[in-house]
């Protein structure tokens, strides 16, 4: 993970996976549930509900219960298979940042691109200060130990 300007965070991960897998952990929301969230999170993940499609939209809620719950929604502005996905995060208002995820596969392997760019530095700042990256290489992780499964799969089936 590096900032890569005032406005922008950019984190990078190679695959050992081809991007049609990558792509397929990201936009298939049973798939999406099992590696998203760092297992050392103490707070789980109620509800999980998306249309993955550019115009569609998606709906993460996380809380102990329904009373002390907390939502992350947006909308996706691009789904290019295997390759491409662009979702808003509104749910910080004018703080929100517009994620783009690109997949880039060689030789078998993936280079996944996470670039998320925010609407000022402040806003930026803000998000690298709550701790909201602190998990990201625990829940990649987990996104390669599902990628080991579903490429044995794949390759099985």
């Amino acid at each position: 993970m590096e900032p890569k300007s005032d406005r922008e965070i950019v984190v990078t991960r190679t695959f050992d996976a081809p991007a049609r897998i990558v792509f397929q952990a990201w936009t298939t929301p049973e798939l999406f549930r099992r590696w998203w969230i760092p297992k050392s999170m103490p707070v789980p993940l109620l509800s999980y509900e998306a249309d993955i499609r550019t115009g569609g939209s998606y709906r993460l809620v996380f809380g102990h219960d329904a009373a002390q719950a907390m939502a992350f929604f947006g909308t996706y502005l691009e789904v290019t298979p295997h390759s491409r996905i662009v979702w808003t995060n509104d749910e910080a208002g004018d703080d929100g940042a517009v994620t783009t995820v690109t997949l880039e596969e060689k030789g078998g392997k993936t280079l996944q691109v996470l670039h998320e760019l925010y609407r000022s530095k402040q806003a930026r700042d803000a998000a690298l200060a709550s701790g909201a990256y602190s998990g990201m290489g625990e829940t990649f992780e987990q996104l390669e130990e599902l990628l080991v499964t579903l490429g044995t799969t794949a390759r099985s089936s």
